[in-house]
């Protein structure tokens, strides 16, 4: 018997449209011979299955359900391709845990804390080998004192919202006088923000992923860019940024990515695929921690299909083994 997948796509926020190329690959991917799958929308006016034939068709939410063809249709699982809220920040999941639907991400608790920055570096804050850049956590109904922040940490700085993704609303601030700028931006985005020391170093993003019961580091992607950062366009625009997979690393250096990372994992509570982002600084020297994705990008672009690849899988197996041990 074929499992029925509902693969969620769509969202709320300015990462939809990365969602939805998340959620063609992953649809062009998956094994029709294993899963009967239907592609849902979920936007601010509602929840749509959109057959290629007909006209959209809603989704009750009362049970996650939906009729077509003359018939309900209920489902055994969900993969949710949603890139930001509500499909990383834990209220899908939540609600998915409620109706007693399994689903292919990190649960309600993991996705909630690790969307938010300053906390997870709080949580993962100790593991071995792992080093954590000075920095403010801000909050927009408190008062901001810039002079704290300018005597306690050095420039330059990055000023990101500690809830979102994709670079949206982030700033690199070399000069002081930015500062209030880069805070105003960043408030447009989210209610808090992080203010982070710059780290020199070299950029990596490395998946990883439980199958068939065990913890899987995939290849690192270095990331180079001419631009200051690493920012929306970087990550989506081809050609922007080079990306080399498997990054040319040593086998120490590699060895110990692969430790620190499933440490991450373990710590964090980790389910489904994750993507960590990394600094190391001088010769393949201090591991610094920056972010984890919890639904990382699966679009043509994107680092975890790279990574895949260099290990030597294709997405319908990828796809496959992470259904299986996520939802079945």
């Amino acid at each position: 018997m074929k499992k029925i997948i509902a693969l969620l796509t769509g969202g709320t926020t300015n990462e939809w449209v990365i969602s939805v190329k998340s959620a063609a690959t992953i649809a062009h991917h998956l094994d029709t011979d294993k899963f009967e799958v239907y592609k849902i929308m979920l936007t601010q006016q509602g929840w749509f299955y959109e057959p290629a034939d007909s006209v959209k068709i809603e989704v009750d939410k009362n049970d996650f359900s939906l009729h077509f063809n003359g018939r309900k249709v209920t489902f055994d699982g969900v993969f949710i391709a949603i890139h930001g809220a509500p499909g990383e920040d834990g209220k899908l999941q939540g609600y998915f845990d409620m109706l007693h639907i399994p689903y292919t991400t990190c649960d309600a608790l993991t996705s909630a804390v690790t969307m938010n920055k300053g906390y997870t570096k709080a949580i993962v804050n100790g593991i071995s080998d792992l080093f954590i850049a000075r920095s403010q956590q801000l909050f927009k109904h408190m008062p901001v004192d810039l002079s704290i922040i300018k005597e306690e940490l050095t420039l330059p700085y990055f000023v990101k919202p500690n809830n979102g993704g994709s670079s949206i609303g982030m700033s690199k601030v070399k000069n002081q006088y930015d500062l209030k700028d880069a805070i105003d931006k960043a408030f447009k985005e989210d209610d808090q923000l992080l203010i982070e020391e710059f780290i020199s170093g070299r950029e990596f993003t490395v998946g990883v992923v439980k199958l068939d019961g065990k913890i899987v580091v995939l290849p690192v992607t270095e990331v180079e860019t001419a631009k200051e950062f690493f920012d929306f366009d970087a990550k989506y625009t081809p050609g922007v940024a080079t990306e080399t997979t498997p990054a040319p690393i040593r086998p120490d250096t590699r060895a110990r990515v692969e430790k620190i990372a499933t440490a991450v994992y373990e710590r964090l509570n980790c389910r489904g695929v994750v993507r960590i982002d990394f600094i190391l600084t001088g010769d393949e020297g201090d591991f610094y921690f920056i972010e984890i994705n919890t639904i990382p990008g699966q679009t043509a672009t994107s680092f975890i299909p790279q990574q895949v690849a260099a290990h030597g899988m294709d997405l319908k197996t990828f796809y496959s083994k992470l259904i299986k041990e996520t939802i079945s």
